[in-house]
């Protein structure tokens, strides 16, 4: 029997990790015949189907103020305490009648339960769950302690209720093994490992007027080669790696191009990669409009340029993170079979290495063996061919939909009984 699924975040929109997996978990639910909501404080999908709160969004001014005085702090004045359960009290309430007015069976709450980016959100969520004995799946992508950001702070009372909750209703999904045994260690909770995913078993449709429309928006010419930095600009992207990279290869003709926005933490690491890029002669250009998600198919791709019309004009990916949960860069590279220089992360190391790609490693700093390796590839069809089409078999084996079929099967069987 079909279910009404409620997806619950800060923010539903644009390409960052949270959104982008929620679009293929939908895909697959939608597939299911399952129908899929959407509840946030930004939303860029079906307004049918969408219930969009301000207040949800993490960069909402009320939660921003909060937060300033919550983080970096380990003292709360009680008035930081009342504005949380006022905020708490209006949120809950929207989040009743979303339940109410789609019909709600299962909540999916997607990174909300987990980073305490919204305090508020997570506790009146964490209260309903409890009250109502929903059935919901808790996907978590970073938690609080994975940051320093949040290591000093003023609710540890709301972070050991909320981030995540404890709840016999709940089935929490973690996306790397390294969470899973911290999560159980910190808090007794069991979770289940289901990675980032991509669909493997259908090839990336490529627009090529939307794809020529892009590289004549970033004004290359036609002998232009672009190495891409496919991630938002935050500093645990690594990304001046990348502009070391492009220095080295001495070749006038590689631009780095970084698809995703700053902002999120900031611009100060966007300046300075600015300024790194302009002394060491680097032509490093980013995208001028927000970059869509390519597997949400409510957006109007015509007015921004989807993710999936940027990959196929790259030479070559960089993927220098310092940290990730998963790494949906790499899964999107290896889908467009591209090659990627990639650095050796925890997550990495664990959970993908022993997969068997054939990719270029750093472990922490750029080697001239490194530098030699690109020039290689990108220099020899051969080598490049080989190397890709390795990894897309590999990634089509561990990373397709076909095992997020079967995971999320598993939890409804769990929730309801039978096969839904």
């Amino acid at each position: 029997m079909a279910k009404q699924i409620g997806f619950i975040s800060t923010r539903f929109s644009g390409t960052d990790g949270v959104t982008m997996e929620a679009s293929k978990w939908s895909t697959v639910l939608n597939q299911k015949g399952h129908s899929c909501f959407w509840f946030a404080g930004e939303l860029d999908r079906d307004p049918e189907k969408s219930f969009l709160v301000p207040e949800a969004h993490f960069k909402h001014e009320n939660n921003q103020w909060i937060n300033d005085r919550i983080f970096g702090h380990k003292k709360r004045n009680p008035i930081v305490t009342d504005s949380i359960f006022e905020l708490k009290v209006l949120l809950k309430k929207q989040i009743q009648t979303f339940i109410s007015q789609f019909h709600i069976d299962l909540l999916i709450a997607q990174n909300v339960l987990t980073i305490p980016l919204h305090i508020p959100l997570g506790i009146a969520l964490t209260e309903i769950i409890a009250e109502t004995q929903i059935p919901t799946i808790a996907h978590h992508h970073d938690f609080y302690w994975e940051r320093a950001r949040f290591s000093v702070n003023a609710v540890g009372d709301y972070l050991r209720m909320s981030f995540p909750p404890n709840l016999n209703n709940i089935e929490h999904v973690v996306i790397n093994s390294a969470a899973q045994e911290e999560l159980a260690l910190r808090t007794g909770i069991s979770s289940a490992i289901i990675p980032n995913v991509l669909d493997f078993e259908n090839p990336p449709e490529i627009d090529a007027e939307q794809t020529e429309a892009f590289r004549s928006s970033m004004d290359l010419e036609p002998q232009d080669h672009i190495i891409l930095q496919p991630t938002r600009i935050v500093q645990r992207k690594g990304i001046e790696h990348a502009i070391e990279l492009v220095e080295s290869l001495k070749n006038p003709r590689y631009k780095l191009v970084i698809s995703h926005e700053a902002g999120d933490e900031g611009y100060e690491y966007s300046d300075w990669l600015l300024e790194t890029a302009h002394e060491r002669g680097v032509d490093l250009r980013l995208v001028k409009t927000r970059v869509s998600d390519p597997l949400n198919l409510q957006s109007n791709h015509n007015m921004n340029p989807s993710l999936w019309d940027i990959y196929p004009h790259a030479d070559f990916i960089t993927y220098p993170s310092l940290y990730e949960g998963f790494g949906n860069a790499f899964l999107e590279a290896v889908y467009f079979k591209k090659p990627l220089l990639i650095n050796r992360y925890s997550t990495f190391i664990r959970d993908i290495e022993p997969k068997g790609f054939d990719l270029i490693v750093m472990d922490g700093f750029l080697t001239k063996k490194n530098v030699q390796h690109v020039r290689e590839v990108l220099n020899s069809p051969q080598i490049k061919d080989k190397m890709v089409h390795h990894n897309y078999e590999v990634a089509r084996r561990h990373y397709s939909y076909a095992p997020l079929r079967r995971w999320l099967s598993t939890i409804l069987i769990n929730f309801f009984g039978m096969d839904v």
